[in-house]
């Protein structure tokens, strides 16, 4: 047996190993796909909040099929096997892969414990599957084909900006730039017709980007790291010869992608932009606080409120990282985790809370805790029958409390909702936070 010189300062000097926050490179996450114990935190609610067994399961691809390869600790050792040579792509294991929402449940659930880099390295093991000649999928690659083609995920060769009508006023030239984004541009035209009501009845001016193209968040999400960099480079520049000071979403799969990711394709900080990036929360929340935004109309109806993953716990502030990984995972430099602290949990409340008549009631699970409705990130174009489940789970988690309506600040949550509840014959009324907000104001 061994024993330990506790006054001998080199039992620490153990060899030390460079790693990056660089999801271009699989070997970054060794480490944490080697220590991750199977915990399961990043599948279940973790107790403190759970209310119980019902509603207490926070990964929709997990939840959707029980082998624990559909779950963040199958994946890991996946990835090991992957990296190690000792696995090769089949379409079985591409569908383990991009069966999956990366909702980022498993990666706050993990830091709660571990602080291992679970989202990541599911990031990364797409990436390796492009570079492999192995992904993405079929459907995937015809999206790629409709933004390149036409500037939009759809493929639609109709003016971008036919939602507009004869109320839409934006101005020529404002410090606030609003992206609209695919889904609100062709599929949920309410959405923005609703923002821009809100915005002109507050008094915040905004202009819109002159040619407006696909922000590149499925292209990016599913490993295409190359063209995805490439709309990044394209979009960045456009914003910073604007002169706008904030670029503006009303979508959170955008937003995620301008605040997060744009940053670490370019490897910078997300305040080295040159802009802020907000959603309409923000700067809704922002003008109800200064009083320049008055709702005074009763909307008399019991609601709940889904917090979209990439306005909650995706979207903390992005910094590129390089270290080194010593004695017992000790890391230097010190490192930031992003946790999700920085989600848009407060503003949207705010918002709601303020609204006349309304009955507010929270789901069992919220914030960080949201379960994901599996619409964004190219999920449900691959995975319908997924989209639609987490979907339907998480409806009956809206009639489990009572509400008459869901909120959300996400149009891929909306469609996802209100094509799944079409589908069930549900009454539920599927409403965005600029829908509702629009409808309290005079």
């Amino acid at each position: 047996m061994s024993v330990i010189d506790k006054n001998n300062p080199e039992r620490y000097d153990t060899p030390k190993e460079k790693f990056a926050l660089d999801i271009e490179n699989l070997d970054n996450f060794v480490y944490d796909m080697q220590h991750c114990i199977k915990c399961k935190g990043c599948y279940w609610v973790d107790h403190t909040y759970m209310p119980g067994m019902k509603h207490s399961v926070r990964c929709p691809s997990n939840l959707w099929k029980e082998f624990d390869s559909y779950g963040a600790f199958g994946k890991m050792r996946i990835g090991l096997k992957l990296n190690e040579g000792k696995m090769e792509w089949t379409d079985h294991l591409l569908e383990l892969i991009y069966a999956d929402p990366l909702c980022g449940a498993c990666d706050v659930g993990c830091k709660r414990n571990l602080d291992l880099e679970v989202g990541l390295t599911l990031e990364a093991l797409r990436v390796k599957a492009v570079k492999d000649g192995a992904g993405p999928l079929p459907v995937h690659k015809d999206i790629a084909a409709y933004i390149d083609g036409t500037g939009n995920c759809y493929g639609a060769k109709k003016d971008r900006n036919a939602w507009m009508d004869a109320s839409v006023k934006p101005a020529e030239k404002a410090d606030i730039m609003y992206f609209v984004g695919c889904s609100s541009s062709y599929e949920n035209t309410e959405i923005p017709k609703a923002v821009a009501k809100v915005l002109q009845s507050a008094g915040v001016p905004y202009m819109l980007m002159k040619d407006e193209s696909c922000c590149g968040n499925i292209v990016f999400s599913v490993g295409m790291v190359d063209e995805a960099r490439e709309i990044a480079k394209k979009n960045v520049e456009v914003v910073r010869n604007s002169g706008a000071k904030v670029l503006m979403t009303s979508c959170a799969e955008c937003y995620r992608m301008w605040k997060v990711d744009y940053p670490k394709l370019l490897n910078i900080r997300t305040d080295e932009l040159g802009f802020t990036v907000k959603h309409f929360v923000e700067v809704a929340d922002e003008a109800l606080a200064e009083g320049r935004l008055k709702l005074t109309e009763p909307v008399n109806q019991r609601i709940t409120y889904h917090d979209a993953c990439n306005v909650s716990r995706n979207c903390d502030d992005w910094e590129p990282y390089e270290g080194e990984r010593g004695w017992m995972g000790t890391i230097e430099p010190r490192l930031a985790r992003r946790r999700g602290r920085q989600g848009l949990y407060a503003q949207a409340r705010n918002l709601i809370n303020a609204v006349p008549g309304l009955d507010f009631t929270e789901m069992p699970r919220m914030k960080e805790n949201s379960l994901c409705c599996a619409g964004g990130r190219g999920t449900k174009q691959a995975f319908p029958e997924l989209a639609e489940f987490a979907a339907r789970d998480r409806l009956e988690e809206v009639k489990y409390v009572g509400a008459e309506a869901v909120v959300s600040a996400c149009p891929w949550c909306k469609s996802n909702f209100s094509e799944t509840a079409g589908k069930d014959g549900e009454t539920i009324d599927i409403l965005d936070i600029a829908q509702l907000l629009a409808k309290a104001i005079k």
